[in-house]
Parts: C-alpha cells; sequence; structure tokens
C-alpha cells in the first residue's frame, strides 16, 4: 500500500505534458509550390536555464500588441526564462527602433525576439546581432536575412480574408458598393501583404476601393483619416483596415448617424473589435490568435539558443469572426485578460 501510495503521489505530482498547438507550418513542394500543414506543436516543458532573451515591438498603440505581449509573458514563466521589452512608438521610428535593439542585445542576451516596424529596414542590424545570438521574428514580416525563425501568420491571408468578407457579400453583377480602404503605415513589413491579399480577394466582386489612407495606427491619427475620408465621400458603404481603424469608425460613423449606412470590417482582432462584432456595430474580422503567436515566438527562441529548433516557421490558422460566431472564439489564444497591463521586464 505504501509503494502504490507513493505511486500515486508521483503522478499527481509529476509535471503535466504542455498542452499541444494547432499551428499552420508552410512548406515548400518538389514542384516549388507552397503548401500548408497543420500540426499539432508539442512545445517544451521548460528551459535548460533561465535564458535572457530581447523583445522588441513597433508600438503598443493598441490591444493586439497587448495581446501579444500576453502570450509572451505567460510562456516565459511557463518555461522559466526572462525577457526584456523595448517598443519604437509606431511604426515612423525606424532609427529609434534599430538604436533600442542594439542595446538592449549589448546589455545582455541569449536571443533576440522582434516584431519590426520595417519590412528592409533593420536587414543590417538583424544580420550583425545573428552573428551572436538567434533573432526570432514575431508577427510582422521581415526580411530573411539573420532570421532563426518565425512565429508569425501570412498577412497577405489576413487581408485576403477581410477582402472574403465583402467579396462574398457582393459577388460580380450584383448591385456595386464603395469601400474606404485604410492598410496601415506605408513601409511597415506586414501593410504590402495585407494590401496584396485584400485586392486579390476583390477581384470578381462588385466592390469598389474608392479611396486609400494609409497612416500609423494610433488611434489619434485613424480617427483623422477616416474623418477626411467620410468628408470626400459620404456615400460610403463600407470602410476597412485595422483594429484601430475599425474602433475609430464605430464612434465617428455613430455620431455622424452613418452607422446604419455604413459597414465595418477589421483585418485583425483586438478586444475593441471583438465588442464592436458583438454588439453588432462591426462586421467582421478575421484573428490570427495573437497570444498563441506571442506563446510560440519566446518557445521558438528557446529551441533556438539550445539547439533544439525544428520547425522555423509557423503560426496559428487564421479564423474569421461574426456575430455567429463570436460566442465560440478561443479568448485563451486571442485577447489579453481586460485586467493585464504591459510587462516590460520579467526575472
Amino acid at each position: 500500500m505504501r509503494n502504490l501510495a507513493a505511486l500515486i503521489w508521483l503522478a499527481l505530482s509529476a509535471p503535466a505534458l504542455a498542452q499541444s498547438w494547432d499551428l499552420d507550418v508552410p512548406r515548400l513542394s518538389a514542384e516549388g509550390k507552397q503548401t500548408v500543414d497543420t500540426i499539432a506543436y508539442q512545445p517544451l516543458e521548460g528551459a535548460a536555464l533561465r535564458w535572457r532573451i530581447c523583445v522588441s515591438y513597433p508600438h503598443m498603440k493598441d490591444a493586439y500588441w497587448l495581446s501579444v505581449n500576453y502570450g509572451m509573458v505567460e510562456e516565459a514563466r511557463r518555461l522559466g526564462v526572462s525577457f526584456r521589452l523595448v517598443e519604437a512608438g509606431g511604426y515612423p521610428n525606424l532609427a529609434r527602433q534599430i538604436e533600442q535593439v542594439e542595446s538592449c542585445v549589448a546589455s545582455g542576451a541569449d536571443a533576440l525576439i522582434i516584431g519590426t516596424v520595417s519590412f528592409h529596414g533593420l536587414s543590417t542590424t538583424i544580420r550583425q546581432i545573428a552573428g551572436q545570438i538567434p533573432v526570432i521574428a514575431a508577427v510582422n514580416d521581415i526580411a530573411e536575412g539573420g532570421i532563426s525563425a518565425r512565429s508569425a501568420v501570412s498577412w497577405e491571408e489576413m487581408g485576403a480574408a477581410a477582402g472574403r468578407i465583402i467579396a462574398e457579400r457582393h459577388p460580380e453583377g450584383s448591385a456595386p458598393v464603395r469601400l474606404a480602404w485604410f492598410p496601415g503605415p506605408e513601409g511597415a513589413g506586414w501593410v504590402r501583404f495585407v494590401q496584396n491579399g485584400f485586392h486579390k480577394a476583390l477581384r470578381g466582386s462588385s466592390a469598389e476601393v474608392v479611396v486609400s489612407k494609409f497612416g500609423d495606427t494610433g488611434r489619434e491619427i485613424q480617427v483623422r483619416l477616416v474623418e477626411e475620408a467620410l468628408d470626400d465621400f459620404p456615400d460610403l458603404d463600407y470602410i476597412v483596415g485595422s483594429a484601430p481603424t475599425a474602433e475609430a469608425a464605430v464612434s465617428l460613423l455613430r455620431a455622424r448617424g452613418l452607422d446604419e449606412q455604413i459597414l465595418i470590417v477589421s483585418d485583425y482582432m483586438s478586444h475593441a473589435v471583438y465588442r464592436g462584432i458583438r454588439r453588432g456595430r462591426i462586421l467582421a474580422a478575421p484573428t490570427d490568435f495573437p497570444i498563441l503567436q506571442g506563446r510560440l515566438a519566446i518557445e521558438m527562441a528557446v529551441r533556438a539558443i539550445e539547439g533544439k529548433l525544428e520547425i522555423t516557421k509557423a503560426g496559428p490558422k487564421i479564423q474569421v469572426i461574426t456575430g455567429d460566431n463570436v460566442d465560440a472564439i478561443s479568448l485563451s489564444e486571442t485577447l489579453a485578460p481586460a485586467a493585464f497591463v504591459p510587462v516590460f521586464e520579467t526575472h
């Protein structure tokens, strides 16, 4: 009986196997075509040592990056590693991000995780750092040089998902509809891919983009851009763009009495977009599960440090959220808890 009790105690006290994550892994076929495999990714149980990781974000202006931050905090604690976070304050601030990254790495780091403000702008810096420590790209697209792994989804597919929401409602031959399109900051690594996917998805539909307005994803800038579009094109049918665009549009349309006339689509998910969909004020948005992307970036960094990296590019499967399925969304992988505040350093 004593042996049986000991066995039971050992079974109950042993650490549980980390839950697997459903991820999409892009692969290149023998014919040169890109395919996507969905796998059950088994994360590490823990880190071999308390590694130090530098993390760099483009900004913390909207709740999307807050959710990425939450995922990184949770995974760093689970694996037993620490990180220091710096944020550039916005997509125009390339020089600031370069300076922050160089300083953070110089202070001592075993790996760098970066959500970049520019596709090519940090290439020289990244290659230099990659000669010392692994570099993991998180969320935003970045040039290949020096990158050990990527925790990201296809932003072209995110744009396409937003475009299909409209194209399926307005197929070719149906009554034409007019769109205002707010892709984000011109030159940012993800914007051109969102642009490509969105416009491709609209081909063959009755939707026409009558105005496109680029700008940083800070709320004040997006409010101004949406106001300009409404002033110039009061007969719009849709406003489509980033989560801050959608958030700004909700209040502006209501103030102008246009909330019944103009529909809103976001091309990614945030807390306010989620609430807007639940309340019927935002039509739909794809989610790329930012919490899970944050977790994966930390896990990939630990694998890269320890020489255990096998999958070098992966991300969650994109899901379109509408009023019909909003209550079924996995919030534990999508949105940080309401009480969560940014964490810039873990020990």
